[in-house]
């Protein structure tokens, strides 16, 4: 997701144990690039092939970033060897490689399968994790609607109830913070618009949930202001002032307080007149 949206996933997180071999790859970032060739790699005998050959051959073909021949090769060990250790494997190595190559509902739809008829498996707990990420990759932007941040949301705080002590409950949280974040952005983008329509009851809903539900990101410095702007548009003196010693005692150092400082102190600077352009800069610094 490129930027607003979020995109951070963390390179190198945990390591898969395949059964049998002891294989460990590395997660690695999906490009959305994927380099397969339209013919399958599933050989004509598949059939004959042992269910360690279709796998390797699929690890294969997973470590060169060809992920639908990975798939291909995945599905076909599941096919034809469906009571095999190595089938379980190849149904979440199959989600993983759907995951890779961007195509997070057909990802969502195996790992759910996966979760449902091997809720005791060893890699249980990386299954719940991926299902997780294939949500939070599809979060849209703070201008959009947000009920995907909410799904993503909800699946990674089933990773941190299940698997409280693991890497992938400690990644979860982070991306979680993330997505509080866009949550409360699209709260403020609604608020500045009801701000500027001169809708105050509506705006000071929206600052108001930002600063009650989402207190750990970094919109509320501005939320507090702008309720400080509408508290003195409405004539609330009293309440503006309130508003802002609150932004004052939290955020001391934040531009926004010194706005809000502004506003209710006559002479008092608002934080943009102390911050020079660019040219004033380099005029200064010339002369």
């Amino acid at each position: 997701m490129a930027a607003p949206m979020i995109r951070i996933i963390l390179p190198v997180l945990a390591i898969v144990l395949l059964a049998g071999c002891s294989e460990r790859y590395r997660f690695r970032q999906g490009t959305g690039a994927d380099p397969s060739l339209t013919r399958t790699a599933v050989p004509d005998d598949a059939a004959n092939q042992s269910p360690e050959a279709l796998y390797a051959a699929g690890m294969a073909e997973l470590r060169q970033n060809r992920f639908q021949r990975a798939v291909d090769l995945f599905d076909s060990v599941e096919r034809e060897h469906p009571y095999s250790t190595w089938a379980t494997n190849a149904k979440l190595m199959a989600a993983y490689a759907d995951y890779q190559r961007n195509r997070y509902t057909e990802a969502i739809g195996a790992l759910d399968r996966f979760i449902q008829l091997h809720p005791a498996h060893r890699d249980i707990a990386y299954a719940y994790y991926l299902r997780a990420l294939a949500q939070y990759e599809q979060i849209n932007d703070a201008q959009r609607d947000q009920q995907q941040t909410i799904v993503a949301m909800a699946a990674l705080q089933d990773v941190v109830n299940r698997f409280p002590d693991t890497a992938y409950a400690r990644d979860a949280r982070l991306k979680m913070d993330l997505a509080r974040d866009h949550l409360a952005g699209r709260e403020m983008n609604v608020g500045r618009y009801y701000q500027r329509q001169g809708l105050y009851s509506a705006a000071i809903g929206r600052f108001r949930r930002v600063v009650d539900e989402y207190q750990t990101t970094n919109h509320v410095p501005e939320a507090l202001h702008r309720l400080t702007e509408i508290y003195i548009a409405l004539g609330l003196t009293d309440e503006a002032r309130r508003t802002a010693s609150v932004l004052g005692f939290n955020y001391p150092g934040s531009p926004w307080y010194q706005d809000s400082y502004a506003l209710l102190v006559e002479g008092a600077r608002p934080a943009a007149q102390d911050r020079p352009g660019f040219f004033t800069r380099a005029f200064n610094w010339l002369f």
